[in-house]
């Protein structure tokens, strides 16, 4: 008997209300994720990726969003609980880390009030012991002299700090899943490589499940032991991280992958890009989402969304002449 997947999602759809106009920003997203396993969602702004994570959460405000289809995490139906229930499940089995700490933490409390509360709320303890608790989670990421930025203000610390002491307080309760949102985005190249290093360091040494969302392909490639390629709210192509850089099917995940310089940019060297845009999600076209920038797009590809089609077992694609393209 199989284990059970520490994320299971079938057939989520995300719809909000804007204007006056639905925007279809999710639409029928399957995936699972294993205990201990790292898959990287990737693709353009827009794709759905944050808002499928977010989803995971239920972070979206009920009053404008409508979410469709089953999310499970750790077996627990998330559609189905309450909002004490969700409380108790976000912390101790299922933690989010943000794409800007500036933003996410609150500005008037220290860091180490703010970690101190979460570990209070959810593993009722003394406050000193929680003081000790939260010393040590900002020792586990390894943020320099832990004693000082424990009562120190989210604005007196680098943008690299802040995001460690975000991770030490998403995993201070010690969940089993952790839902990383563009973490390393607003950091420059150095800070990245450290970030993503200690995401991988903690995740081994923890067991952790995580999802972690970018459009930096190199960053997928450090972390990631599979990657799903997200487009138009859809997920396109599926795959083990080897599998995918080496044996790209889809068109749209062959041309973001040819984005990602091989050797270093040299100067005055053009980045690749990709032509058009991305689809207004208020206005998807009837087929393939891709089509309308797809080289080999066809009347089919215009007309009928394409259905998920196994590669091998471990490696789908969404497109209907996936196996007529040229290598």
């Amino acid at each position: 008997m199989s284990e059970q997947p520490m994320v299971a999602v079938q057939d989520l759809k995300v719809r909000f209300k804007r204007g006056g106009q639905t925007l279809a920003a999710v639409n029928g997203v399957n995936l699972s994720v294993a205990r201990g396993e790292v898959l990287a969602l990737i693709g353009e702004s827009g794709s759905g990726k944050s808002v499928t994570l977010r989803a995971l959460m239920r972070l979206h405000a009920e009053r404008s969003t409508r979410i469709e289809g089953r999310i499970e995490i750790a077996g627990q139906n998330l559609m189905a609980l309450s909002r004490r229930q969700l409380q108790a499940l976000r912390g101790p089995v299922a933690a989010m880390i943000f794409q800007e700490p500036l933003l996410a933490l609150d500005p008037v409390y220290t860091i180490g009030q703010q970690i101190i509360e979460t570990l209070r709320r959810h593993r009722p303890m003394p406050r000193a012991a929680a003081r000790e608790a939260a010393l040590e989670a900002l020792r586990s990421v390894r943020i320099p002299s832990p004693e000082q930025r424990l009562d120190a203000y989210p604005h007196e610390m680098s943008g690299g700090m802040r995001q460690r002491a975000m991770i030490a307080l998403a995993l201070a309760c010690q969940p089993k899943l952790l839902l990383a949102d563009e973490p390393t985005t607003a950091l420059d190249a150095t800070v990245q490589i450290q970030i993503l290093i200690l995401l991988r360091e903690l995740q081994q040494a923890l067991g952790l499940s995580i999802i972690f969302v970018t459009h930096d392909i190199a960053a997928a490639v450090e972390v990631a032991d599979r990657i799903a390629v997200m487009y138009g709210g859809r997920i396109v192509e599926q795959a083990p991280l080897a599998e995918l850089l080496n044996n790209p099917q889809h068109p749209y995940t062959r041309v973001l992958l040819g984005t990602r310089p091989k050797d270093g940019l040299r100067k005055g060297e053009r980045l690749v890009s990709i032509p058009g845009a991305p689809p207004d999600l208020a206005n998807l076209p009837a087929g393939c989402a891709f089509a309308p920038r797809c080289p080999q797009a066809s009347d089919l590809c215009r007309s009928e969304v394409p259905a998920i089609e196994a590669v091998l077992a471990d490696h789908s694609v969404c497109c209907h002449h996936w196996n007529r393209l040229p290598i």
